[in-house]
């Protein structure tokens, strides 16, 4: 019920009134039956505009951080996820992995929308990262069709650490469903469901346009906040 009441009271018609989304490819869209809509993530922003302008409703798969903030704010956000009918989603370790792809699966088994942004992560710098290969295990375990979108102008909107969005018109874009039904029953094998995640990697790179990295997101911010204090306090010659 709140899921409804944001989408169509409270939050829904605001972003569509400040942000103007142009919205490209809405066809692509299954009127019904499960599916799922794999994006690249620029922005805490996403979260919202793309459920706003969809006519059906989606479940994302959240990170656990979101449900588990401290004092107000985080008591605050956890509620909005929860009634939004998001799912908390521990990125910890091979088991977390698996339960995700457990949570996901159970929303595509009631013929929803599951919404997943493969690279795992925000990009902190506006590029595109190697996708995890999560999607496509669900993908083929579930054999139903993945719709690839491309949220453009989001990162200028709201890049990491701007708590409050710019105001500026953005564009939503979505590519044409994609099937996988020649991989079914191969959803253990590593080469399959690389090549899978690659091939919808690909589709969203034509949508965005984004400068593309082959390595994981989180492994590149884990880097660069490790050299970051190097940076700042260089070590003195003798």
């Amino acid at each position: 019920m709140f899921y409804y009441v944001l989408k169509y009271v409270l939050l829904g018609p605001l972003l569509r009134l400040l942000f103007r989304p142009r919205i490209e490819g809405l066809e692509h869209i299954p009127a019904n039956g499960a599916a799922i809509i794999a994006g690249n993530h620029l922005s805490f922003s996403d979260h919202f505009l793309m459920p706003a302008i969809l006519k059906r409703r989606i479940t994302f798969l959240a990170k656990a951080e979101y449900f588990t903030g401290p004092g107000l704010k985080g008591r605050l956000t956890a509620f909005f996820f929860r009634g939004a009918g998001q799912i908390p989603v521990d990125r910890s370790g091979k088991e977390a992995g698996r339960a995700a792809i457990r949570e996901g699966l159970g929303v595509l088994a009631k013929d929803e929308l599951l919404g997943i942004y493969p690279e795992g992560t925000r990009s902190h710098d506006g590029r595109l990262y190697k996708g995890k290969v999560g999607v496509a295990v669900m993908a083929i375990s579930a054999q139903v069709p993945v719709v690839p979108c491309a949220m453009v102008g989001t990162f200028e909107i709201q890049p990491p650490g701007q708590v409050v969005p710019r105001i500026k018109r953005v564009t939503i874009r979505f590519g044409e469903p994609m099937e996988f039904a020649r991989y079914a029953g191969l959803e253990n094998e590593k080469a399959a469901v690389r090549a899978v995640t690659d091939e919808i990697m690909y589709a969203i790179l034509g949508l965005s346009g984004q400068e593309y990295v082959d390595r994981y997101a989180a492994e590149v911010k884990a880097e660069q906040a490790k050299a970051e204090p190097a940076r700042k306090f260089p070590r003195l010659r003798r």
